[in-house]
Parts: structure tokens; C-alpha cells; sequence
């Protein structure tokens, strides 16, 4: 029997891992890419671009762990190309390598923009902080977690920085408006310059130019726009990729249709059963992991599969804050108390963003966790 993980960064190496810990002593496959190991994604938009951050980025094993511990063919530095579910083989550099069990995790690709950079992967990440080291004027375009992570290493460094960002209030489709608006306070408190509700109509070496015909000068740009899942070799496979992104559409034990078929990570659409079959595809660490090691043991032992209700949670890092949701941030009513923002979806607690207190964003994800009552939520949050 063979097992053929597509993507090679985490949900991928999760899978690899979860196939060995349930005891699958088969043939493993693993296609990357990208010529590097398998690494870890978010420290590039955060301690690495630290002035005093890693000198490298690692992988999260040795080749030789990989390869002679869990006994791992690896395919890396060369995309898969297309998927034929008949014949249950995905080529690689025009090889077709068949497969029994296959889950795919090839993750995003960072949207771009013209003579901008994007921070999606390791050479990224070292373009960004050389930039950053040598004392560049920055740019962000956009303000989500990324491009917010970037404008706060520049601010560590007492950089001029500014977040150009075409919404009115940032984040507010990931988080809503109201923890939205909280979380722009934490740039203007840094000395960062906002530009909101502002369009972005070009990049050129003057700068960054904007509807109205102002031009930032900058030595560094960055495009925190998104991204996208990288599914465009699934195009004619079978598989329903979702309309709007093409993010592969999975049931709620993240099968995608064919026999033998999962996918998992920044790819895949899944409902969630916790939150009343909401469809949800996150890009989330905690979530490539979880799905990771779940595609892979539902792969291989489909009759033992069962719906994942994974409560949803993320992290980011902004001027020396930390930042941390759980849940969801679709809710019927949204409530700021005693400095947690909470998310109500019918008589449930269904989220909960928090700044700088880790001990409780948890005590909130164990409450969605086991669909505690709002009321309860308020109480514990001090608002009842």
C-alpha cells in the first residue's frame, strides 16, 4: 500500500507523522514544491524578521529523520502537476506516482502585486528582513496578520512604516469590526501611519501609488493581500473545488470525493460540525496540524473516520502584543467586556479574541469547545 502526501509543509508532515504514530509501516510519498524540507511558516512573519531573529530558517526534521526514521520518499523542489482519480496517480515532473491513500496539502499561495513582495516562504522572508536590517522606508499594503506582523518588525527597528488598507476598518472579515477597530489602535499606539479605505493603483520605483495620485516613497513593499489555494493542478481531476476560491471541497471527515481521497490545511472548505455545519476553510497552524494528522489516519482506515469539531484558533504577534482568537468570528451578536471580545452564534458562545492574556483565550476555547451557554461566557468575562 502506498500513502502520497501532496505538500510538503505542515498538514503534510502532520500526515506523515500520524500514518507512522498509527502504526502504517507501508510506503510513503512525499511531494513538495519547494526544494527545502519541511518548515515552520508563521515565525517568518515573526521572530525571524526580528533584528536579532534566527539566522536561518529549519526545517522541522533532518532529512535523515525523515528518510530513515519514518521512512519517507521525498519528491521536493517540483510541483504535482495533475491528479488522475481512475487510475489513483498524481504526476510529479511528468512521472505519474500511483497512489492507495493520497491527502493533499498544498496549502496557499500569497496573492501579488506588481514590483511588490509578498512573505509566504523562506526566501521571502529573508528578502523581507534584509530590507528590513539595511533600514528600508516600508510599505504594507494591506492589514491583516501578515502585513500587521511586517509594519511591526520595521516599528521594533524605529522605521518609518505605513499600511496602506482598502477597507474602512481592517480585519474586519476575520475578526468583525468591532475587534477589528480595537486591534487598529494597537498601530497607531506603535506609530504606525494608517491609510485606510484607500485604494492602491500601482508600484513603481517612486513608490507605492494611490487613487488620487499621492505616492508613498518606500524602499520595501509588501503585499499582505491573501492568498489563495494552490489547487490549479486540480483543474479536470473530479474533485469540486469551491466557486469562489477553488479550495477543495471536503465532507466533514475531510474526504473530497474519490475513494481514497483527503485533503487538509489552507486547501480544504470542511464543515464543522461544532459550529451547525459551518463551512469553513482556515489558515490557521493549529488547523493544517489537527487536519494534517486526521487526513491521514481517516485515509487509511476510512471506516474508522469521523467528523472533525476542532475549535478554530490563531495567533498573531504586533508590537510586542500578543494576539489570540478561538471559534468563530460569524456571529449573530458581537460583545467587547472586561477586555475580551466575545462572538455569539443563537444561546451559544461561538468565539473570543484577546490581547495579552493566554491564559484565558483557552479557558474560552474549553466553553465552544463543549457549546457552553452565552450567559455563561458573559459571566466568566465579568459582563453578565
Amino acid at each position: 500500500m502506498t500513502l502520497v502526501v501532496v505538500g510538503a509543509s505542515l498538514a503534510g508532515l502532520r500526515a506523515v507523522e500520524s500514518a507512522r504514530r498509527t502504526g502504517y509501516r507501508g510506503r510513503i510519498v512525499l511531494v513538495g514544491a519547494e526544494e527545502h524540507l519541511p518548515y515552520d511558516r508563521p515565525p517568518l512573519s515573526k521572530a525571524f524578521l526580528d533584528a536579532g531573529g534566527p539566522s536561518s530558517v529549519e526545517p522541522f526534521h533532518a532529512e535523515t529523520v525523515l528518510r530513515d526514521e519514518l521512512g519517507v520518499e521525498l519528491m521536493l523542489g517540483a510541483p504535482a502537476e495533475s491528479l488522475d482519480t481512475d487510475a489513483r496517480e498524481v504526476t510529479v515532473a511528468g512521472m505519474a506516482v500511483r497512489y492507495d491513500a493520497l491527502v493533499i496539502a498544498t496549502g496557499a499561495t500569497a496573492r501579488s502585486l506588481p514590483s511588490a513582495r509578498t512573505l509566504r516562504t523562506a526566501e521571502d522572508a529573508v528578502a523581507v528582513r534584509a530590507a528590513l536590517d539595511a533600514g528600508a522606508r516600508t510599505v504594507v499594503i494591506g492589514a491583516g496578520f501578515i502585513g500587521s506582523e511586517v509594519a511591526s518588525a520595521a516599528r521594533k527597528r524605529g522605521l518609518p512604516v505605513t499600511i496602506v488598507e482598502a477597507s474602512a476598518v481592517p480585519l474586519a472579515r476575520a475578526v468583525g469590526e468591532t475587534a477589528g477597530a480595537r486591534l487598529t489602535a494597537l498601530h497607531r499606539e506603535a506609530g504606525t501611519e494608517l491609510r485606510l479605505a484607500t485604494e492602491v493603483t500601482g508600484v513603481t520605483e517612486d513608490g507605492v501609488h494611490l487613487a488620487g495620485g499621492e505616492v508613498l516613497p518606500a524602499d520595501l513593499v509588501v503585499a499582505g493581500i491573501g492568498a489563495v489555494p494552490a489547487t490549479g493542478w486540480l483543474e479536470g481531476s473530479g474533485l469540486t473545488l469551491h466557486e469562489r476560491d477553488r479550495g477543495v471541497v471536503c465532507d466533514a471527515t475531510l474526504a473530497a470525493g474519490p475513494p481514497g481521497v483527503y485533503a487538509a490545511g489552507d486547501i480544504a472548505h470542511v464543515p464543522n460540525p461544532l459550529f451547525d455545519g459551518l463551512g469553513m476553510r482556515l489558515e490557521h497552524w493549529t488547523n493544517a496540524a489537527e487536519q494534517g494528522a486526521a487526513a491521514a489516519r481517516h485515509a487509511l482506515e476510512p471506516a474508522s473516520a469521523r467528523p472533525l469539531e476542532a475549535v478554530p484558533y490563531f495567533w498573531s504577534d504586533w508590537y510586542g502584543r500578543r494576539i489570540q482568537f478561538v471559534g468563530t468570528p460569524h456571529a449573530d451578536e458581537v460583545v467587547s467586556a472586561g477586555g475580551v471580545t466575545l462572538y455569539r452564534r443563537g444561546d451559544r458562545i461561538a468565539g473570543a479574541l484577546t490581547v495579552d492574556r493566554p491564559r484565558e483565550i483557552m479557558k474560552y476555547r474549553r466553553r465552544i469547545a463543549t457549546r457552553a451557554a452565552w450567559g455563561e461566557a458573559l459571566a466568566f468575562a465579568g459582563a453578565a
